[in-house]
């Protein structure tokens, strides 16, 4: 028997603990149940699901476009500073704006460097690169070396790999 996506969260959390960035990445594509898992990943810690497209769009309205790109890192770790640990962030296809000009990933490693972060990624990961939307979509990005953990809504989940490749002696 399959062991359920959110188990698979709850021990990258824990895997994730040692790490430069504490970040735990579920990767799927839209409509694939990612917001479920996150609900529960956060029931069972306490805390709630962060909707990052809101949040932030109502905290950069009143900026200039210049204004907007400037202050997004630091909103955004105000943001996830009022949440209980883990974090758990939904919906963050704003961060993806290009007019933001900004690194999703970067964004998202950095506020993981003092807290454990669980993000939603609308993409795929095919164990060597990270993808977010389709190529030629103007959104499009991919990422060959990805420093988080990945579980995938395929069942797959980077601390499997990574145990798989040690016991392997493939490190």
């Amino acid at each position: 028997m399959a062991e359920p996506i959110h188990h698979m969260i709850k021990r990258s959390l824990l895997a994730a603990e040692g790490l430069y960035h504490r970040l735990v990445l579920l990767v799927g594509e839209t409509g694939s149940g990612k917001t479920g898992i996150l609900r529960n990943i956060a029931e069972c810690f306490g805390t709630s699901v962060i909707n990052i497209n809101l949040a932030l769009s109502s905290e950069l309205l009143e900026l200039t476009a210049k204004q907007r790109s400037l202050r997004l890192p630091g909103i955004l770790d105000q943001i996830v500073d009022k949440a209980y640990a883990p974090v758990v962030l939904d919906n963050l296809e704003i961060l993806f704006d290009k007019e933001l000009k900004q690194d999703p990933l970067r964004l998202l490693q950095g506020i993981s460097r003092n807290r454990a972060i669980v993000a939603s990624w609308n993409g795929t990961y095919n164990g060597r690169k990270l993808s977010y939307a389709e190529a030629g979509h103007p959104e499009y990005r991919s990422y060959e070396s990805v420093d988080a953990l990945i579980v995938g809504m395929d069942g797959t989940a980077m601390v499997d790999l990574a145990k798989n490749n040690r016991e392997a002696g493939q490190v």
